[in-house]
């Protein structure tokens, strides 16, 4: 008998073996050993309070900026998916409280129609609230630090906490909270500023035209591969080095974007992950700049034990 024979009880769902590939955009990756969908929050505290504290969680939002590797994830992999937390509300004047599960661009919208600017970046961000929470998701020079007021999450034994943003340990593209990795954050509440509903709608408009002129938005892709060194852009060192648009495998960095990695068709994620490390080596090699992947990367290589 294994963990995965005395798993906790549950409101929701528990899958053994679920195949991963399709939550992600990249859409390559084995199976988590356990996928757990949860009814809603209390469902995902109690089953964390009784699961085995050896167990590795592994929170994972839509897959926008997620690589699974080949062998799968070990443990249980945590989807918060379904309405008990994609909802987004109002909370006084100038705040919205959103579910991890919601998407970005909704809370975006949800902004611009209660007339709150400030978070029109996130028309921009191809992700889902807890993934903004987790890496300080951002683009166009905004980013999730600047209109956090709060997170909550569960703790890895089952408790319901909240979490101050000075308390997140936010830096580019970082949550130092996140990466301690003993909570699945399940919402956070941000805050605007007064403006006219129909100049924020405009902003937004902007970002829009500009995301999809410049992104390959409709590709298999991850979004942003290289965090920018500083005083660099990871996509001009990535051009530079003669990888636009030149396959690896079936991967390759988009003709249109050059930090954009893509799945061409029939990629592995080892194909997706070579490609990388082989660009970052000989970037590192013709310029002295190391490129830091802002993909997450998680699971075990193929045939990995």
């Amino acid at each position: 008998m294994t963990w995965r024979d005395r798993l906790p009880q549950v409101r929701g769902r528990l899958l053994k073996d679920e195949p991963l590939a399709p939550f992600t955009w990249l859409r390559v990756g084995g199976p988590a050993d356990v996928l757990f969908l949860p009814a809603d929050e209390a469902d995902l505290a109690a089953f964390l309070a009784a699961l085995d504290p050896a167990v590795p969680v592994t929170p994972l939002g839509v897959g926008s900026n997620t690589l699974v590797r080949d062998g799968g994830v070990e443990g249980v992999v945590i989807r918060l998916a379904g309405r008990a937390f994609a909802g987004i509300e109002r909370v006084g004047d100038l705040r919205l409280l959103a579910g991890a599960g919601a998407l970005d661009a909704h809370l975006a919208r949800e902004a611009a129609a209660a007339g709150l600017a400030g978070l029109e970046f996130y028309r921009g961000v191809p992700g889902s609230v807890g993934g903004a929470l987790v890496m300080n998701a951002g683009c166009y020079g905004a980013e999730t630090a600047d209109v956090l007021v709060e997170a909550r999450a569960v703790t890895r034994d089952g408790r319901i906490v909240q979490v101050p943003a000075p308390e997140m340990g936010f830096s580019y593209r970082r949550c130092a909270r996140a990466a301690a990795g003993d909570l699945v954050f399940t919402a956070g509440l941000f805050e605007g500023r007064p403006d006219d509903p129909a100049a924020i709608t405009a902003r937004m408009d902007e970002i829009t035209a500009r995301r999809e002129s410049s992104q390959p938005i409709r590709e298999k892709t991850g979004g942003s591969t290289f965090k920018n060194p500083e005083g660099h852009s990871a996509w001009k060192l990535v051009d530079a080095a003669g990888w636009r648009g030149r396959a690896f495998g079936g991967a390759m960095f988009s003709p249109q974007h050059a930090n954009f990695l893509i799945n061409t068709g029939e990629a592995t994620a080892a194909d997706l992950e070579g490609l990388g490390e082989k660009v970052r080596a000989e970037v590192e090699a013709q310029t002295g700049v190391r490129l830091d992947w802002e993909i997450r990367r998680i699971g075990r290589p193929a045939g990995a034990a």
